[in-house]
């Protein structure tokens, strides 16, 4: 398994000029593609649609060049966006793809490279949103991922992306019509028991937490459950759960290496530098210019909280701007500040990931 990593800019979230640039270059085969992260300018609410516009927009693009319709590309493709780029925060995609060629690095022991498993769940009805089949379905899909990726160890695991469904009006009028019950109706309140769910789904499949203790009850509510590697979304886009799984395994071919680590809070620089020394990159204080290019991709997680190392804040009572707005702004400055790329996946929203007020940490080091 070879995997390639291609960051690309985004001027709106219809604007898929450069991943076709990538293509036409010939440094991207389109049939390789399997799997896209990125930012939206939107407001990462429930009804912030341009996350589904720019799965489209890629899905068009690529579906020109596959010959296929857009929804063939949507059944062969993970597209997972989260939307608001506030602050410093770029719009961008990175584009994964996989190929069996042999050129690149080699992996074995003590050189595992970079893995990559993308699998979906079945279709999640709006009464399964933030329950425990949700849970389930998406913890089997995990352990499927582990054993695709041919990772041996779940501690080789640094990073899962799950973007699943929240409940939308017309989600929330389907239950009633079938007299379904429902976790809340609240389509934005729904967000916490989605991601909740989906973040114990992954704890439950890499083993992070025992069946025992996960009850209906506990799905965002008790937070000393949790995953270490969990990044979760929810949007109105979806139906199933996308679960893209990342690791490093021995027998992997790839340039490239991820590793994770912890933000004990919003201005936590030091997890940020942990992140990336434990992808493999090696250094003391800052990043050179040189080591700053080969930090290819960070992937991160936000929270907001009434007060940071003894400082009270208003991110949790500003009636203007929502607090995740205000959490990804603080965090998407931070990491740029070491990074020197403002291009960074900052999602909102920790329910599960990690212990109360920690966020997760992912990044992807290009291997010299």
């Amino acid at each position: 398994m070879k995997i390639g990593v291609h960051k690309v800019a985004m001027a709106s979230p219809s604007d898929v000029s450069g991943l076709a640039a990538l293509i036409d270059a010939g440094e991207v085969d389109p049939g390789e593609v399997i799997a896209l992260i990125g930012k939206t300018e939107g407001n990462g609410g429930a009804n912030d649609f341009t996350r589904g516009y720019a799965t489209l927009s890629y899905q068009l693009l690529l579906g020109k060049h596959l010959g296929m319709s857009p929804e063939k590309v949507g059944a062969r493709i993970a597209f997972v966006w989260s939307g608001g780029t506030e602050g410093v925060l770029s719009p961008h995609a990175t584009v994964f793809t996989r190929s069996a060629k042999a050129a690149g690095r080699g992996g074995g022991p003590g050189a595992s490279r970079l893995a990559l498993a993308v699998e979906a769940t079945r279709d999640i009805a709006p009464e399964e949103v933030g329950t425990m089949a949700q849970v389930h379905e998406v913890a089997a899909a995990v352990r499927r991922c582990v054993q695709a990726a041919e990772i041996r160890d779940p501690a080789d695991v640094h990073y899962v992306q799950v973007k699943g469904p929240l409940l939308t009006p017309a989600s929330i009028s389907d239950a009633d019509r079938r007299g379904a019950k429902l976790v809340t109706r609240d389509p934005n309140g729904s967000k916490v028991y989605a991601r909740g769910a989906t973040a114990l789904g992954v704890a439950l499949g890499l083993g992070e937490v025992k069946e025992s203790s996960l009850s209906e009850d506990v799905i965002g509510r008790r937070f000393d459950l949790f995953s270490s590697v969990a990044s979760t979304s929810a949007g109105g886009e979806l139906r199933n759960c996308e679960v893209l799984l990342f690791g490093n395994s021995p027998t992997a071919i790839s340039d490239y290496r991820i590793g994770h680590a912890v933000l004990k809070d919003a201005i936590d620089g030091a997890g940020v530098r942990e992140a990336i020394r434990n992808a493999g990159l090696a250094f003391e204080g800052t990043l050179s210019d040189d080591d700053a290019r080969r930090v290819v991709s960070i992937f991160a997680k936000a929270e907001a909280t009434p007060s940071i190392r003894g400082r009270r804040n208003t991110m949790l009572s500003d009636a203007d701007i929502n607090y995740e707005r205000h959490a990804r702004a603080a965090v998407g400055a931070v990491i740029a500040s070491i990074t020197g790329d403002p291009a960074i996946f900052v999602s909102g929203g920790t329910e599960h990931q990690c212990a109360p007020g920690a966020a997760p940490i992912a990044a992807i080091v290009r291997v010299v």
